[in-house]
């Protein structure tokens, strides 16, 4: 088994191993993985985060070691808080990261950094505070950072950088948590799930007071919430079935 890291900014990972293919999330900087079939130009890799998988260009992360792989697997998450920073190395180049960015492997890759971090576990009364920091970036399927970004990586983002584990995509972060029997129950900072009209999960959103939800469709969005789905005021209409609201902490 090889292992690696990512030493760049926002790295793609693709469904297939090739630069047209369809994006299905991204690997941020500091982030470690195991390399499970390696090619002349490509890797699919398993995210240590959340065992996510995909193809990532061998030019854009480094290997290492076992041993240092199960070091920063099992250390503490450490990480970037500000909306974009810089790293630099030793001949003073500066590289930009995002916010959520992985600051542990910092020495592995030789990198120097003065920004903001953000590490241990907050109180869930944070998450909404950490939801607003998003608000108005762009929708991106796959994407995970304030410059593009989709509904489940939106989530998972914001409960990373209070220091909870959730999974990937929408189907399967509504596999998590306790799920509840009406919006009555629910808090700030419980996810709602929305299906189509075959039954699957597919879309996800925060809960915030008074009803309100908050969202990445077309952007990272404010909208209400009832019984039905969300209602969006603009359109004057629902635009996701309500399946489940489901309680993570």
């Amino acid at each position: 088994m090889q292992y690696g890291i990512c030493n760049l900014s926002i790295v793609p990972l693709r469904l297939e191993p090739t630069d047209t293919s369809e994006l299905v999330s991204q690997v941020l900087y500091g982030e470690i993985f195991k390399v499970i079939e390696r090619r002349k130009s490509w890797s699919r890799i398993r995210l240590a985060f959340d065992n996510y998988e995909g193809w990532i260009d061998n030019k854009q992360y480094l290997e290492i070691s076992e041993e240092n792989y199960k070091s920063l697997k099992n250390e503490a998450p450490i990480l970037s808080s500000d909306l974009i920073e810089y790293v630099q190395d030793n001949e003073t180049k500066l590289l930009p990261i995002a916010l959520g960015s992985s600051l542990n492997g910092l020495e592995l890759l030789d990198h120097k950094y003065d920004g903001n971090c953000i590490e241990g576990i907050y109180d869930k009364s944070h998450l909404i505070k950490t939801a607003l920091t998003f608000l108005n970036a762009p929708y991106l399927w796959g994407g995970k950072t304030p410059f593009g970004i989709d509904c489940s990586g939106f989530v998972q983002m914001v409960y990373k950088l209070n220091g909870y584990n959730l999974l990937r995509d929408a189907s399967q972060q509504a596999t998590q948590g306790e799920a509840l029997s009406f919006i009555e129950e629910s808090q700030p900072g419980d996810l709602a799930f929305f299906d189509n009209s075959e039954g699957q999960i597919i879309h996800v959103g925060i809960l915030m007071e008074e009803h309100h939800i908050i969202h990445a469709h077309g952007k990272v969005r404010i909208d209400r919430l009832d019984q039905s789905g969300i209602y969006n005021q603009e359109r004057n209409l629902h635009t996701h079935k309500l399946r489940v609201i489901k309680k993570i902490i």
